[in-house]
């Protein structure tokens, strides 16, 4: 029984049924199931089948986005269990995401966001048109080991080299790994700017804040 159930969870994110795997995992609490199962072997098992199919070309970024949405409503579903039986789940690692100052552009970045949560990571994601002290303020505070700056403007891709050499500033560069993303990054970019690393889409992301924090 259970594990038909975390079975449909998996099978609900990869059809793209968000209302389907909240419901599902409803059901899975209901059943006594305990929450970081139904995350490990449910929900996590779903998000990586998608990020299979999105990197060989068989899903899209509108599959992505659903299937992050089913996994966010889910997580948000379980959160408080999670806190009421005092479980954790395993951290990959600290990560402090946003949008640049001047730049409102958000679902790339959110994207990103869920897809690093669903990989186990601790996100911060402060939102869009982040001013640069902000991301500094934050990376202090929370001592984050990884740091996404998304920029979807040539404008405001400087933006990005800002934060970076705040972060020097700060004295706290060494201690935070940078990836940066949006439509006119490039490695060349990357490269110039000094930061550890870009990537293309959110699978791309995830696959690289893995690599930064090992």
């Amino acid at each position: 029984m259970s594990n038909n159930l975390l079975a449909q969870i998996t099978r609900s994110i990869v059809d793209g049924e968000p209302d389907v795997t909240t419901e599902l995992a409803r059901q899975a609490l209901d059943a006594g199931l305990e929450p970081l199962a139904i995350i490990n072997q449910g929900l996590t098992p779903g998000m990586n089948i998608v990020g299979d199919k999105f990197a060989t070309g068989e899903y899209f970024l509108p599959h992505l986005i659903v299937a992050a949405s089913g996994m966010k409503q889910a997580m948000e579903l379980l959160q408080p269990e999670l806190r009421a039986r005092q479980q954790t789940i395993k951290v990959a690692g600290t990560v402090v995401i946003g949008t640049v100052k001047g730049d409102i552009h958000e679902i790339g970045k959110s994207l990103v966001g869920t897809m690093l949560s669903a990989s186990g990571f601790q996100v911060y994601d402060l939102g869009v048109d982040v001013p640069t002290e902000t991301f500094v303020a934050k990376v202090k505070e929370t001592e984050a080991g990884l740091l996404g700056l998304s920029a979807l403007l040539t404008t405001t891709m400087t933006v990005q080299r800002e934060v970076i050499e705040a972060l020097v500033e700060a004295g706290i560069r060494e201690q935070v790994k940078v990836m940066i993303g949006g439509a006119p990054v490039s490695q060349e970019w990357s490269d110039t700017i000094g930061a550890d690393g870009c990537a293309e889409d959110a699978v791309g992301a995830v696959a690289l804040a893995r690599r930064l924090v090992s």
